[in-house]
């Protein structure tokens, strides 16, 4: 009860031709004006969320925006720190580093996501997401399936990542940071004009840290050489890309048992297995990826612009992959590993017309586009095999954890080629008219075709599978560019892969279709900038119905059927401030009721809080004062921290519940900034709280950690 007292405390890319211009005067030293003031964590617009340039106050839809600046001052090294910044998300799971979905998972609105999204185009990762090349972070909220498609959505939402431009103006930065646990990062973002109509931009990190644990380790090298070219002043070219290496061993994912009763009652034993890893340096994965988009924008006329992408990335998997298995004694786990060896290939290709145009006296904002992707998974690695058990009582293992010793475990496994390939075409409208100065309405729609096998588990292929998918919104400005009230329906959906049933006693077998699952979005809320937009704030209310799930057949084990259903129902409330001078703060709150409404008898969901939910109620706070003039000019503190409620990361009426504790994690920074050099400070997890993620899984967060850094501006 203390901790949500004192979280509760704690809360009181470019579409456009025009945008694409206005990025070219950007500058990466900072400028500060005297006697104004800075709301420096807001994000006035985005191109991204509606595929076209809408304000924020004018957008029926929420969103979050995580800004490069806010990063600094957090002296944030890692992608998971950046999203604590976002309202109603935590993370589930830590890369994993497998093929195809090994990037981090958080929950978001009652259900799982991963960072599938750069500058609105999918980039699908093995591992985890370098911070150094992000410009901003859009944490898009609803089942966003009409402008994106069934390949990068979650129901809850999704996670774009902007990245940083080239443009007119020579500069950079090159900085160094030092921390524990052996973390050691240096950067470097450089901007090189070529000539007035071309520009290059170079953005790299280097890390290597070491685990809070007694093993595992990570080092990883990230480049990001992108290019703009505006040929003339109608035709703009730019192409980005992101070459990301790392090598990691990692810790062992501990899960419980999903298909045994319970054994465990409470966090003690876990607790006294805090800082025990289960793995050794020796047993390495490793992961890279390339990720490369090109943009030609045209603009047609003064009120249309074409926008033409090509996105390509690529990922390699190879080394070893680990979990624990809950033996169901209340005490021991055995250990699974298998060599990883696989990769992804995707391809997305999409052309769009952006218009601005007037019917009568209407403002009329249009996007339409097609769009074509394709991806193939191949698996050719090992099986998997036991390697051990690990005791949580007396603190043994009897597994063998060196490269050798594990080679020899795996002869003879070999899993044979997996692989699965997909292929989507889509064809999406969506149009937003002002009715008046104050009331504008919008309305969209998407016609997915899809072929192909979904997961490389799938036995069947799916044959011309067809998702439609709505999208409305209405936003009403009480006072205008100020106040507004908003509502939308959403819609997402999810392939199904065709499944094998049987008549009941076994015979007359046959391969069975399924429609998408799909998903429904009601929400109402209000937006406001107020006050020379020194207070930017929203609250809304969301209701999410996942309907048409494939599950068993309550009257033939031998069969399924369409009929399992999702309800998630929430609250959320976000506010990013400057209410003085040098003083900025973003802050959010968010409380979630997640329950599975229908389900076969017996599988044990039926009316019970999904296991991919997160907790129900989250909040996260940051503030930071910066002098802004006088003999202190330029020195900065920051506090905040996150908390989060109970987790039940088991919940299976036929197995048990198991829940993680409640959270509060604070921090704080200390920072000195000038023209040439910045100097910081950041303190994470202050009171060193023990305290855990997972889903199904139980898996320990970092403890205390300094990180001391400097930064030489040029």
């Amino acid at each position: 009860m203390n901790k949500i007292v004192l979280s509760t405390l704690l809360l009181s890319s470019l579409l456009g031709f025009s945008q694409e211009k206005a990025d070219s005067t950007k500058v990466l030293k900072e400028v500060t004006v005297e006697g104004t003031r800075e709301n420096k964590y807001k994000k006035e617009s985005s191109t991204t969320v509606s595929k076209m340039l809408l304000k924020d106050i004018e957008n029926p839809q929420v969103y979050n925006s995580i800004p490069a600046n806010l990063l600094k001052e957090q002296v944030v090294t890692n992608f998971n720190d950046a999203l604590k910044n976002a309202t109603g998300v935590t993370r589930l799971w830590e890369s994993t580093g497998r093929n195809g979905d090994g990037a981090e998972y958080y929950s978001m609105r009652g259900f799982s996501v991963q960072p599938t999204m750069t500058n609105g185009l999918p980039s699908l990762t093995n591992t985890t997401v370098d911070p150094i090349n992000i410009d901003n972070i859009e944490v898009i909220k609803g089942p966003s399936g009409t402008l994106f498609g069934s390949s990068v959505i979650s129901y809850g939402g999704l996670i774009n990542i902007v990245t940083k431009k080239p443009h007119q103006a020579f500069g950079g930065e090159v900085s160094y940071n030092n921390g524990t646990y052996g973390s050691n990062r240096v950067t470097a973002d450089v901007n090189l004009p070529i000539n007035n109509k071309a520009a290059i931009r170079v953005n790299s990190a280097y890390t290597s840290e070491e685990s809070f644990q007694d093993a595992g380790f990570s080092n990883s090298f990230f480049l990001a050489p992108s290019i703009k070219y505006d040929v003339n002043d109608k035709l703009t070219f730019l192409v980005n890309t992101e070459f990301y290496k790392n090598t990691s061993a990692k810790a062992s994912m501990i899960f419980l048992s999903r298909y045994a009763p319970l054994s465990f009652d409470s966090m003690e034993l876990f607790d006294k297995n805090y800082k025990r890893s289960f793995t050794s340096n020796d047993l390495t994965m490793n992961n890279n990826s390339f990720n490369m988009q090109m943009q030609a924008l045209y603009k047609l006329s003064n009120n249309w612009t074409s926008q033409t992408v090509l996105s390509k990335s690529s990922t390699k998997t190879n080394g070893y992959y680990q979990y624990l298995w809950d033996s169901a004694n209340g005490d021991e786990f055995t250990r699974f590993i298998s060599k990883a060896d696989g990769t992804f290939y995707t391809t997305d290709i999409q052309q769009n017309f952006i218009g601005d145009f007037k019917i009568g006296n209407m403002r009329n904002r249009l996007v339409a586009g097609l769009d074509y992707y394709n991806s193939r998974l191949i698996n050719s690695g090992s099986g998997w095999v036991a390697n051990g058990t690990v005791s949580l009582v007396n603190g043994t293992d009897t597994g063998i954890l060196t490269q050798a010793g594990t080679d020899a475990l795996l002869t003879g496994s070999f899993a044979g080629n997996t692989e699965a390939t997909q292929e989507i075409m889509s064809a999406y409208v969506s149009d937003v008219l002002n009715v008046t100065n104050r009331l504008s309405v919008m309305a969209s729609l998407r016609l997915d075709y899809f072929d192909g096998k979904a997961s490389q588990w799938d036995a069947e292929e799916t044959k011309g599978q067809v998702a439609v998918s709505p999208k409305f919104g209405a936003v009403y400005q009480i006072i205008e560019n100020k106040v507004s009230l908003f509502g939308n329906y959403m819609n997402g959906f999810k392939n199904v892969a065709p499944t094998t049933v049987a008549d009941i006693d076994g015979s007359n077998p046959r391969t069975k279709e399924f429609d998408p699952e799909q998903a429904n979005q009601f929400e109402v809320g209000l937006k406001t900038s107020l006050y020379k937009d020194i207070i930017s704030a929203s609250v809304s209310y969301y209701d999410i119905r996942v309907k048409d799930r494939v599950i068993t057949d309550p009257n033939n084990i031998n069969n399924s059927i369409q009929g399992g259903e999702v309800e998630s129902k929430g609250v959320e409330v976000s506010i990013v401030a400057n209410p003085i001078k040098g003083l900025n703060v973003i802050a959010g709150f968010s409380h979630n009721e997640a329950e599975v409404t229908k389900e076969t008898p017996g599988d044990g969901y039926l009316g019970l809080r999904p296991e991919a939910a997160g907790p129900e109620t989250l909040v996260n706070f940051w503030a930071n004062y910066t002098v802004t003039n006088g003999k202190l000019k330029g020195f900065g503190i920051g506090f905040g921290g996150n908390y989060a409620s109970e987790y039940k990361t088991l919940n299976r009426a036929n197995i048990g519940t198991f829940a993680l504790p409640d959270y509060t994690v604070l921090n704080s920074a200390l920072s000195y900034d000038n023209d040439k050099f910045n100097v910081s400070l950041k303190l994470n997890n202050m009171l060193n709280e023990k305290y855990y993620s997972g889903w199904s899984t139980v898996t320990p967060q970092r403890l205390r950690s300094i990180t001391a850094g400097v930064t030489y501006k040029f």
